[in-house]
């Protein structure tokens, strides 16, 4: 069976969001033969990750409260590859998908947004990546999309911070978590499911109380499970 890794490698030194911790992983433990053990030091957010809606709702679900089926289906991989840095993107730039995620709502489909940006992962242009208006966040919970992802560290606009920028709009966040549903970000590797029938899996791990988790996300052609 053919699997397309869809995330990205945590390490020490991988991007982080502007303000969260860097990634630990340190040997607590280790005695002759090899036996070993290691300590993970993570924010929930970091790498390749789901947001749940407690993420910006204190009355929204955590992520061991969601159910699994949220975060396996068919997949439908948008192509925004031809926008520009930091250009938003809107529902009328990707309206000719619409008949194909209606339908696929209704099959439980997961909609992935690919900007490219991916390829900038370890570079200071991947915080520069294109966005989504609010607008594409409310016709995907029209059409009743439980779940989408984005190869960016967010689907809003990422501020330049070091440029003095603070001011930031939650509009996705807030629309798709507000509706109840769950978003992935960071997300890899989607050129290698643009075409085709692929079912994707972005499972967290079960973790009481907490608003996102790191997944390892990950696609097969549909019908070889």
């Amino acid at each position: 069976m053919e699997v397309v890794d869809l995330s990205q490698v945590l390490w020490s030194d991988m991007p982080v969001y502007h303000g969260d911790a860097q990634f630990q992983c340190t040997s607590t433990f280790l005695l002759p033969g090899g036996i070993t053990t290691q300590y993970i030091g993570c924010s929930s957010h970091h790498g390749t990750h789901i947001d749940a809606p407690y993420h910006f709702f204190e009355d929204g679900e955590t992520v061991e409260q969601l159910p699994l089926s949220d975060f396996i289906g068919p997949v439908i991989v948008v192509d925004v590859t031809d926008k520009a840095p930091r250009q938003r993107i809107m529902w009328s730039d990707i309206e000719h998908y619409e008949e194909r995620i209606r339908l696929g709502a209704s099959q439980g489909a997961l909609v992935f947004f690919r900007t490219g940006w991916s390829k900038y992962w370890l570079s200071q242009e991947y915080s520069g990546h294109p966005f989504l208006d609010k607008g594409i966040a409310e016709k995907l919970i029209e059409f009743g999309i439980q779940a989408m992802g984005i190869d960016t560290f967010s689907p809003d606009e990422t501020p330049v911070y070091d440029l003095g920028g603070t001011t930031k709009d939650y509009g996705v966040h807030q629309t798709f978590l507000g509706a109840g549903a769950i978003i992935a970000e960071n997300l890899t590797n989607l050129e290698a499911i643009q075409d085709g029938d692929w079912t994707v899996c972005l499972a967290p791990l079960k973790i009481l109380g907490c608003d996102a988790s790191p997944v390892r996300a990950m696609a097969w052609k549909r019908g070889t499970a």
